[in-house]
């Protein structure tokens, strides 16, 4: 475990906050009741909303071990939620001890849980970093305390952009962050998509709009853009149930509908 104290920052419970819905959505307790209020309008759009949790947190295992096992030591978790174990850092280092592993968040009950996500083990390190998303040079300066940005690093966004809207600088948002990746490194996305359901997305949208939130439910083709310039791993941009299923953790869903959300790994060259 590194780093200091942050400052407490207070937890605003009059509207739902998507890290809290996530753990909801997963069983945890760390949520309120706004927050599943609007899962619940969530699953009367979808019942799957729990499903799509479960699947997303399979793909993080599964990408997780696949880059540990392909040499990565340094991974930047932005968007982390509230810690579910296994952990990314408790995966990675079950095979890697030695990974070095830099959390980011913006919800302040993630905060308060943080010494959940600074349980390395002695050969690694683990530090959480309180910051939103949209302040990439932030979380760069921060996380080049604990990541030596010099050598290879993963760069998850995980059901992270989402919330990003086009006009609130998505796509350049993660190319300021890929562009201070090393050869060698690589990013994690995986997003939910309207592509097979386009009317219940556009409702979803507005229940999130209606709360003073984005929800931005892009393409398959939208969602590719985001890799321009990486080497695609394969299967490439795939549904995220369907990413190596061999490295475990496969949810079973019922039913014969895919799970709407996408995923992907891709290569800086």
């Amino acid at each position: 475990m590194t780093g200091h104290e942050p400052p407490a920052l207070e937890i605003d419970t009059s509207k739902p906050h998507p890290a809290r819905m996530y753990d909801w959505f997963l069983g945890g307790k760390d949520n309120y009741p706004v927050d599943e209020q609007m899962a619940r309008q969530l699953l009367a759009l979808d019942s799957r909303g729990r499903d799509m949790a479960r699947v997303n947190r399979a793909f993080m295992h599964r990408a997780t071990r696949w880059l540990v096992e392909n040499g990565i030591r340094q991974f930047l978790d932005i968007g982390t939620g509230i810690p579910t174990e296994p952990n990314l850092h408790q995966i990675a280092q079950q095979t890697a001890p030695d990974a070095r592993v830099v959390y980011c968040d913006n919800d302040p009950i993630v905060l308060a849980h943080a010494a959940a996500l600074l349980r390395s083990t002695p050969e690694g390190a683990t530090e959480y970093i309180q910051a939103d998303a949209r302040r990439p040079e932030a979380i760069l300066e921060a996380a080049g305390r604990v990541l030596d940005f010099d050598r290879p690093i993963a760069l998850s966004l995980l059901a992270l952009l989402h919330f990003l809207d086009d006009e609130d600088g998505a796509a350049e948002l993660v190319d300021r962050l890929v562009d201070q990746l090393a050869p060698g490194s690589y990013l994690i996305l995986s997003h939910t998509t309207g592509d097979f359901d386009p009317d219940g997305a556009a409702q979803a949208a507005a229940l999130y709009k209606a709360r003073g939130m984005t929800l931005r439910l892009r393409t398959h083709a939208e969602l590719t853009v985001f890799f321009h310039g990486l080497d695609l791993i394969a299967p490439g941009v795939s549904l995220a149930a369907d990413w190596h299923p061999e490295l475990g953790e496969v949810v079973d869903v019922p039913g014969d509908e895919p799970i709407p959300g996408y995923a992907g790994v891709a290569r800086k060259p």
